[in-house]
């Protein structure tokens, strides 16, 4: 196995740990935890082109571990109304956006190559410091954390919202010419 499948896969054994410290109010290992996992997603890229050890696994189990891990943490954040419950539906229903146009392009037997774009990777980062940073303001209320909070959750929306539209573009623009 590859450094930077080593480390996708360990992001993927981090979320259910994650989830159940969450769940069972170890917010301090949680946050420990979710800090490894957002950390191995910098790491496995990093490795991946430094080491030229790009895989089609990697490049297909990167993604499935970042949503899963963000999806999770956006579900128990709204659902313990640590950020607004609409958040987490926008954050949600982009990932099931691509999910959907990639379930399409497999269905009508369409090639694409998975690639984030760099929208897409400033999403995900945004993402994972929003909740890492609401994370701390659950345990810790420092003002400057405080006034984190707001900022994160819009700087996600925003950009969320935009890196979604992206993808449609993108995958529209796909569909059209090949159908």
């Amino acid at each position: 196995m590859s450094w930077p499948n080593f480390f996708t896969f360990l992001r993927l054994l981090l979320t259910p740990i994650f989830i159940i410290c969450f769940m069972n109010r170890h917010l301090g290992i949680a946050t420990v935890t979710f800090l490894m996992a957002g950390i191995t997603d910098g790491i496995d890229g990093f490795l991946a082109r430094r080491l030229n050890q790009k895989s089609s696994l990697g490049a297909c189990l990167d993604p499935i571990a970042d949503k899963l891990l963000l999806s999770s943490a956006f579900v128990l954040l709204a659902w313990y109304r640590y950020i607004p419950s609409w958040l987490a539906v926008v954050v949600l229903s982009r990932d099931v956006f691509i999910l959907l146009g990639v379930l399409l392009f497999f269905l009508f037997n369409i090639s694409f190559e998975v690639k984030p774009s760099l929208l897409g990777k400033a999403t995900t980062v945004t993402q994972i410091l929003t909740v890492f940073i609401v994370l701390i303001n659950v345990q810790i209320h420092f003002s400057s954390f405080q006034m984190l909070v707001p900022i994160g959750i819009y700087a996600t929306l925003f950009l969320t919202i935009i890196s979604g539209s992206h993808y449609g573009f993108k995958g529209y623009k796909i569909m059209t010419k090949v159908l």
